[in-house]
C-alpha cells in the first residue's frame, strides 16, 4: 500500500481523533505520517520537526482536510519556514471548516436525504436507504482523494487551486439544490400521510419546490434547505389545520 493511500485511509477516520485541546490535529498527525517518511532519510531533523508541526491544533471540516494535510506535507519538502507551515495550517481552518459545513451539511445530506425519502414513499423502500449510502460514501471517498491530490500538488498555492477548483461553483449551486428537494419532499410526505397522492399533492410538490430552490439561493447561508424545510413543514400542516 503506497503511501498517499495510507494516508487516505487514516484521514476517513480523522474524527475518531478528535479532542478539545487540539481538535482535528492528532488524526492530522496520524494521517501525515506515511506521507513524510521519505523526509526522514533526506533530512531527519526537518522531518521531526513536521511531525511534530503535523500535529498541532487544527480543525476543518473533515471531508476536506486532506486539502490541508497534502499542502502542508508539500511544503515540508519544499523547505518552507516552519511558522509560514503553521500560518498556512491556521489560515485552512475557517474556510474549509465553512465550505465542507455548506457543501455536505447544509447541501448535499438534505439533498440526499430528501431524495431517499421521496424514494420510500414512491415504494423504492430499503433500495432508496441502499442508494442514498453508496451516493454519499461514494462522494466522499472521491472528495477525500481530491483533496489529498490537490493539496499535494498545490502546497502553498493551495488556496488558489481551491479557488479555480469545483468547490466555488458547488457551493453555488448545493443549497438551492437542497432547498427544491426539500420543498418537494415536504408537501409529498405530507400528502402521502395525511391524504394519499393526486394532482394536488404534485402541483404542491412542485410549487414548494420553485420556491425552496428560489429562497434559498436569493437568502444563501441565511436560509439553509434544512430551515426551508421546517418552515414549508409548518406552514403545510397550518394550512391543513385551518382548512386551506
Amino acid at each position: 500500500m503506497n503511501q498517499r493511500v495510507r494516508a487516505l485511509f487514516r484521514l476517513f477516520a480523522i474524527q475518531g481523533t478528535w479532542n478539545y485541546e487540539r481538535m482535528l490535529g492528532v488524526g492530522m498527525g496520524y494521517a501525515a505520517e506515511p506521507l513524510l517518511e521519505d523526509l526522514k532519510a533526506v533530512d531527519p531533523v526537518r522531518h521531526g520537526e513536521a511531525v511534530v508541526r503535523s500535529a498541532e491544533f487544527f480543525n476543518c471540516h473533515p471531508n476536506l482536510a486532506g486539502l490541508a494535510l497534502g499542502a502542508t506535507v508539500r511544503a515540508e519538502y519544499e523547505g518552507v519556514p516552519g511558522p509560514q507551515i503553521v500560518r498556512l495550517r491556521t489560515a485552512l481552518c475557517s474556510p474549509l471548516g465553512s465550505m465542507g459545513d455548506q457543501l455536505f451539511w447544509a447541501g448535499l445530506v438534505p439533498a440526499l436525504v430528501g431524495l431517499t425519502v421521496i424514494g420510500v414513499v414512491l415504494g423504492a423502500g430499503w433500495w432508496a436507504i441502499a442508494g442514498f449510502l453508496l451516493v454519499y460514501n461514494g462522494i466522499r471517498i472521491w472528495t477525500g482523494y481530491w483533496s489529498l491530490r490537490t493539496g499535494m500538488a498545490s502546497g502553498m498555492r493551495v488556496g488558489a487551486a481551491i479557488g479555480s477548483s469545483w468547490l466555488p461553483k458547488a457551493m453555488e449551486w448545493i443549497t438551492p439544490t437542497a432547498g427544491f428537494v426539500l420543498g418537494a419532499t415536504v408537501p409529498l410526505v405530507v400528502a402521502w400521510y395525511l391524504d394519499g397522492f393526486g394532482w394536488a399533492a404534485a402541483v404542491g410538490a412542485a410549487g414548494v419546490a420553485v420556491a425552496g430552490f428560489a429562497l434559498t439561493r436569493w437568502f444563501g447561508p441565511g436560509l439553509t434547505s434544512v430551515r426551508f424545510a421546517l418552515l414549508a413543514m409548518v406552514l403545510l400542516l397550518l394550512f391543513r389545520r385551518i382548512g386551506l
